[in-house]
């Protein structure tokens, strides 16, 4: 098992039942625009409402060209953090790890430790393997247990009118117009996906839930 260290972290409080967003797409240089540079996190119920859906989107911006040569970094873990007790540390991560043009999920497990530094926790059988989906292509998936997994490029879901809030910011305008100009069309950026049964989560039906880019 390799140790990984948090060089970006995201949080966000979360319910069992609901749609929940954050977004961050302009981050510190040392990590902008890379794969660790998380730019949204998404957790949400699924169609088939016995299950979780959660989303990490990282390498922002990335223009059609660029998507068609975009990889994820070997070195660089995603984990999705999921505390069921509420004290504000995780009782539970899914990690997600590239190797050779697939993307490795681990959990829901119980981590081995806790904080900014991690385990891969290839130990416990439950998690997946999905072959990450080229630019351009229909999307891979795969599932095993209950649980669904993708990893590959998609259009960048948040919509943000950046001149109108710029505008805001300076005192030239009150609020957003309606509707706005969506600064990130025509961009993407690269999602992991897992799709998991609330089952496999457990907890009180309430749950806070963050994600983590760690580098080896």
């Amino acid at each position: 098992m390799k140790n990984l260290k948090t060089i970006l972290g995201m949080g966000i409080l979360a319910a069992a039942s609901f749609f929940i967003v954050a977004a961050d797409h302009i981050d510190a240089p040392a990590v902008q625009g890379g794969n660790s540079d998380i730019t949204d996190f998404y957790a949400f119920q699924g169609n088939n409402t016995d299950n979780l859906v959660f989303v990490a989107n990282v390498q922002g911006l990335l223009s059609p060209a660029a998507s068609d040569g975009a990889m994820f970094d070997e070195n660089v873990l995603i984990e999705f953090n999921i505390d069921t007790t509420g004290d504000n540390v995780e009782d539970l991560v899914i990690q997600a790890i590239p190797r050779n043009g697939k993307m490795y999920f681990f959990g829901p497990t119980a981590p081995s430790q806790t904080g900014l530094s991690s385990m891969i926790e290839t130990t416990p059988a439950v998690g997946g393997v999905v072959d990450i989906t080229p630019y351009g292509t229909n999307a891979i998936t795969s599932t095993k247990a209950g649980m669904s997994f993708f990893a590959g490029p998609r259009d960048d879901p948040f919509f943000m009118d950046f001149a109108q809030y710029s505008e805001i910011i300076a005192g030239n305008a009150t609020g957003f117009n309606m509707p706005g100009a969506d600064t990130f069309a025509g961009t993407n950026v690269m999602s992991v996906i897992v799709e998991v049964p609330k089952s496999m989560i457990g907890g009180s039906g309430t749950i806070k839930t963050w994600v983590e880019s760690k580098r080896k």
